[in-house]
């Protein structure tokens, strides 16, 4: 309902490896690629090239912020799904970006340690004042 394309179980007080990200269509992302509806237990993402790729991220643990974040471009994530079926995915651009920010939260990392220059960091509402300041991601 906040326009979210993930969440790991940390964020809602779990302790657990597990990340669900996912859409068909995303409203604060429009020009995104749909990114499968997954339920990933026990994540592990791989790096498939060096290229970094910059984009802007928010966060539903960092209420009303945005930050630019670069985040691998290519990668393979495996883990497993709620049955124990075996998944292993390669991604790109948005859906790579979208699964490295949910694993992160399964470290204890939230965007904002990942940002290298904090001139594109700031208040939603300030930066993008035609954007719902209460929808995070």
């Amino acid at each position: 309902s906040v326009g979210g394309v993930g969440l790991a179980a940390p964020q809602i007080g779990v302790d657990l490896q597990l990340v669900i990200f996912g859409f068909e269509r995303s409203e604060r992302y429009p020009e995104a690629e749909p990114v499968p509806q997954t339920i990933l237990l026990n994540p592990l993402i791989t790096p498939l090239e060096p290229t970094l790729e910059e984009g802007w991220e928010g966060c539903l643990s960092v209420p009303g912020l945005r930050g630019v974040v670069e985040r691998y471009e290519h990668i393979r994530y495996e883990g497993f799904d709620p049955d124990g079926k075996a998944i292993q995915r390669i991604a790109r651009g948005f859906h790579a970006r979208v699964v490295q920010h949910e694993c992160d939260h399964l470290i204890g990392r939230l965007y904002p340690s990942r940002i290298t220059d904090f001139s594109r960091f700031g208040f939603t509402e300030v930066l993008f004042p035609d954007m719902d300041p209460n929808a995070d991601d």
